[in-house]
């Protein structure tokens, strides 16, 4: 292939089979991170798809993956232009054809080999066409070049699945709907003149027509008959077909395909490299970067010179200098993704949160947003947990939002929308309850539905719910705090305790109550609650679920009975078996994988449990957990990831982890330590700031703290706040093969405040 991945000066060859996928060769420069990033880490799975491939840089619009029935499919359908919104199919699609007219078709499946993927470049063989194809993207524009190797009639064929496309000379445009209200538009500009242009339709190709509109909407470039070069060029916009060609004019008027790339990885090293670590294997490195480059998928910027398209309302707005960013999965990205970004990236985090308040207003309801999409608030999944990105980024410094606006639409979200999940209906008799009685009550086995809008398939989730509500309002209860709202403050700490309301005394487990006050009974906390645990949790089962008090750890210590029966728990959740054949389990939970025992790698709400060891004086056990974890299931291969990867709530997890330190509670300015891997870590706080990880001896034996020392002062306790290091600071460990039983003992993390008194 005529460019080849470049690192600094040297060229970089990789090497990609079917056997493990991993690309190979890849320089060992610690200033040139992006050279770490291996895409189809986690691209297989046991049962989800957890990754993707993709083509892109930070933040953008602009994203492309390879679409092919799955890694191990052999058929690409085309080649990509746009993913809207993550793993869905792309917007539009090229298909390169050689051959008889008779043979063409919208999309055509394509034999391949020899695909290279880094973030910033792509590159696959089209075997049997024998073809090579490079793609390179800007933020908004991309660039392909497709280079026919025999003489032989060749075609480009655009499609889009839904929409419109004209071809006119060597232009192509148009738009494909994404959803009945979204659409996105396509520029496209062939370097050169085609020797014909036409529509294929009805299985034909037709070189009288030049608009093709409907189902599977396809024109064609007629391209000649020789072996030969040929490059595209394309813009897409969100707003019209005019500000797509803007876009690539912007960006890539007459940048050819070698510059492109090259700017995309500069800027991944940039973005790559606020983080530079130190020792640890070459596969930890590759692994970390790979965790960090999928933290930057989502949310995508969507201003464009100046303006945006909002699903929200419908409309185009002025962004009044101040991006719109919207495609976050905030019931995923709110524990660590957003934590993470307020520490390397504050002033793009800001402009995340503003879009969310302007989200807000836009939908004319003044509701948080708990979905946002490309196509508007999905409000998938529970609860409202937007509320912790605001006050925990609010109490790590940024200020470049209202507050009041945030209190304001929070609490609209919570109080006039209903609790009922994966609804945007107003509240209704569950949450008049869940006001009343402090819990969302369970129906009891066998008893109908009755309440509406609740899903079949996705139930009330009471216990999920009733657990996530009760984290948010203390989040709110913290906003109101900061405005000096007092009685609220107060009012909604106390229904932040809402969470004992189902704790169960005897079984020390939280179990669903049906409306009258009793508990369901006989209940299996492993199985019981059908698909997904959903008549009860919610993709995880009562184990997983017995530890969702992030805000009140200290509370949940004294309810299971101290720090004794605590650890006990904790480590029987480790250690309980299935209990039945894998299969069996994953047919109720097919989200639960990834299983230490009871624990879940591969799903979010068991993110924090590992570090809970720290307030019930065991640091060392939550050393001890998080390096098995890692080493366990996050590695460079095919199967690198234990499940869903949902927009970097996963990856963010492994980034802090390998750092050494988490945060636990997002509203609480405080992070937990735990087992630094890498010898030296440096994270670029900005303004000249940085924060240092010296872990002395690390290695995969030693990873248990000895001692520790923070900006010069020992420290014994197993966590800092974020005023330790907001101002540049270093945290210095020794490490050892032995647990130092002793360290970090006395000073636990901190919780919520103890409820006032009445």
């Amino acid at each position: 292939m005529k460019y080849r991945m470049k690192m600094t000066l040297a060229a970089i060859a990789m090497v990609v089979g079917l056997g493990n996928g991993i690309p190979q060769a890849m320089a060992q420069d610690a200033q040139d991170p992006v050279s770490y990033v291996n895409p189809y880490m986690g691209n297989i799975s046991h049962l989800l798809v957890p990754t993707f491939p993709t083509i892109h840089l930070p933040n953008s619009l602009l994203r492309a993956y390879p679409e092919r029935a799955d890694f191990t499919g052999d058929r690409l359908n085309g080649l990509p232009l746009i993913v809207t919104n993550h793993r869905e199919r792309s917007a539009f699609n090229l298909t390169p054809y050689q051959g008889e007219t008779s043979g063409l078709k919208a999309v055509l499946p394509l034999s391949y080999d020899r695909e290279q993927i880094a973030p910033y470049l792509y590159q696959v063989y089209l075997d049997e066409l024998e073809a090579e194809v490079e793609f390179a993207p800007s933020h908004q524009s991309a660039i392909y070049r497709i280079t026919f190797e025999k003489d032989s009639p060749s075609y480009l064929v655009f499609n889009s699945r839904k929409g419109m496309l004209k071809v006119t000379g060597n232009v192509v445009q148009g738009y494909q709907f994404v959803d009945d209200k979204t659409k996105v538009y396509l520029y496209a500009v062939l370097e050169g003149q085609p020797q014909g242009t036409g529509v294929w339709k009805d299985g034909q190709f037709d070189k009288s027509l030049q608009t093709a509109e409907g189902i599977d909407a396809a024109v064609v470039w007629e391209l000649g008959n020789q072996a030969k070069a040929y490059t595209l060029r394309y813009g897409i916009s969100f707003i019209d077909e005019a500000q797509a060609k803007k876009n690539l004019e912007r960006e890539i008027a007459s940048a050819s395909l070698e510059q492109v790339a090259e700017t995309g990885r500069q800027v991944w090293n940039k973005a790559l490299g606020k983080i530079q670590v130190q020792g640890g294997t070459d596969d930890e490195k590759r692994v970390f970067y790979t965790s960090l480059y999928r933290c930057y998928e989502r949310p995508v910027c969507l201003s464009e010179d100046g303006r945006y398209y909002s699903a929200f309302d419908g409309k185009i707005h002025e962004d009044g200098g101040r991006p719109f960013y919207t495609d976050d999965w905030l019931w995923d990205t709110y524990r660590a993704t957003h934590p993470l970004r307020v520490l390397i990236d504050g002033q793009v985090e800001g402009d995340i949160l503003h879009s969310f308040l302007l989200m807000a207003k836009q939908m004319g309801n003044n509701w948080m947003p708990t979905f946002p999409e490309i196509t508007g608030d999905t409000r998938r999944m529970n609860s409202n947990h937007g509320v912790a990105t605001l006050i925990d980024a609010y109490r790590k410094g940024i200020r470049s939002f209202s507050l009041e606006d945030a209190y304001t639409a929070c609490k609209a979200g919570m109080e006039e929308k209903t609790l009922i999940p994966w609804s945007a209906k107003p509240a209704g008799w569950l949450d008049e309850f869940y006001k009343e009685h402090g819990y969302i009550p369970a129906l009891n086995p066998g008893e109908k539905e009755t309440v509406p809008h609740v899903s079949i398939w996705e139930k009330r989730q009471p216990v999920a719910v009733t657990l996530g509500t009760s984290y948010d309002q203390w989040c709110l209860s913290q906003i109101a705090q900061e405005l000096g709202k007092q009685d609220d403050a107060k009012h909604y700490l106390k229904r932040s305790y809402n969470y004992r309301n189902l704790f169960h005394p005897e079984t020390r487990f939280f179990h669903p109550k049906n409306k009258d006050g009793e508990f369901i009974m006989p209940l299996d906390y492993r199985y019981d609650g059908g698909l997904g645990a959903r008549d009860y949790y919610d993709e995880n089962n009562g184990y997983v679920y017995r530890w969702d008090v992030q805000h009140n750890v200290a509370d949940l210590i004294q309810l299971m009975g101290g720090n004794e029966r605590f650890t006990s728990a904790l480590d029987s959740l480790f250690n309980v078996p299935l209990g039945m054949s894998k299969w069996q389990f994953y047919s109720f939970l097919p989200d639960h994988t990834g299983n230490v025992g009871m624990f879940s790698m591969a799903n979010e709400p068991c993110l924090h449990i590992p570090y809970l060891y720290n307030y019930a004086g065991k640091p060392w056990m939550t050393q001890k957990r998080i390096r098995t974890l890692l080493n366990m299931w996050f590695r460079n291969d095919l199967m690198g990831v234990p499940g869903d990867e949902d927009g970097g709530g996963m990856s963010a997890f492994v980034v802090f982890s390998q750092l050494g330190f988490y945060p636990v509670t997002p509203g609480m300015p405080a992070y937990n330590i735990g087992s630094p891997l890498f010898t030296d870590a440096r994270i670029d706080l900005g303004n000249g700031k940085f924060f240092e990880i010296k872990a002395h001896n690390a290695s995969t034996e030693n990873k248990y703290i000895q001692s520790a020392t923070l900006n010069g002062k020992p420290w014994d306790r197993p966590w800092f706040t974020h005023a330790d290091i907001a101002g540049g600071g270093v945290l210095e460990v020794e490490m050892g093969p032995k647990a130092n039983k002793q360290w970090g003992t006395l000073v636990p993390p901190p919780s919520a405040d103890p409820l006032p008194e009445k």
